[in-house]
């Protein structure tokens, strides 16, 4: 309850994570069968990248301010950029969309999201701004819990973005289980679910969990910052993906060595592996 995304809006795993989900929704729109997009942990939905927050760390700048002033962009980052550019029509970077703006500018009318939010504040904001917004639905209860509440969908298609704080100790063992139910639950479900990187062994260990789950694929994609294995610092970032659909992987072959080179430049690397493959 303590976090505040709007301190680390546009940083790189928010520009590894929209660009992600960016691709799946793009994926999903291939077929003109509605689909859903569960946002768990939602936020406020669109940052001031001006705002007092957003100035005191600046960690924007090494996230998507580095993206909007390289060249050579991958195609795979268009969806993302897309979303980015129709909220700063007058150029620059001064809004950041959250996920619930990504997912909410790529839908269609037929398709629906869902957004959860449990702090109070950043609740009653991500209520004003999305007020009046056809089949978006706002939810105030605990991310994990809502994975109970509202899945299955009656929709067969979708997306369930997991983004949690990490403020427990035992988040990534929570969010291992949590994947676990949620895929039984919603088989037919895609699942991102983002992860930090700080010493390497717990990273290592969640994945190990995840591949005895009994889910039918799961792929890991990370990038790093830097080679350290300190815990108390974030060192990279990952994203689980359950049920990638067709190709994902090598959207994201294509889109990580060139995020890698950007975002860091000196100490930077990549990994994108199968934890589960798929039958």
């Amino acid at each position: 309850m303590n976090y505040r995304h709007a301190f680390h809006a546009g940083n790189f795993a928010d520009v590894v994570k929209h660009a992600a989900l960016a691709l799946v929704i793009a994926h999903l729109k291939r077929k003109e069968a509605p689909f859903l997009v569960l946002d768990t942990h939602a936020g406020i939905g669109v940052y001031d990248l001006a705002a007092p927050e957003a100035e005191k760390t600046g960690e924007w700048k090494g996230g998507i301010g580095r993206v909007l002033a390289a060249a050579a962009v991958p195609d795979e980052l268009a969806p993302y950029l897309e979303v980015v550019a129709g909220l700063n029509p007058e150029g620059g970077i001064r809004r950041y969309p959250g996920s619930p703006m990504v997912a909410r500018r790529l839908m269609r009318a037929q398709d629906r999201l869902a957004l959860v939010e449990l702090h109070p504040e950043d609740h009653g904001e991500l209520a004003r701004r999305f007020a009046g917004h056809a089949r978006v639905g706002l939810h105030r209860m605990d991310g994990y819990a809502a994975l109970t509440a509202l899945l299955p969908p009656p929709e067969r298609r979708g997306v369930v973005l997991i983004d949690p704080p990490y403020e427990d100790r035992d988040e990534l063992a929570r969010l291992c289980r949590a994947l676990a139910q949620a895929g039984r639950r919603w088989p037919t479900g895609i699942y991102l679910a983002w992860y930090p990187i700080k010493a390497k062994a717990p990273v290592d260990r969640f994945l190990a969990e995840l591949a005895m789950q009994g889910l039918p694929a799961v792929l890991a994609a990370e990038i790093r910052l830097r080679g350290g294995d300190d815990p108390a610092t974030l060192n990279g970032c990952g994203l689980a993906v359950v049920n990638p659909p067709w190709q994902f992987d090598a959207a994201m072959a294509a889109m990580l060595p060139w995020l890698a080179d950007t975002l860091a430049p000196e100490d930077g690397g990549w990994r994108l592996d199968w934890v589960v493959r798929p039958a």
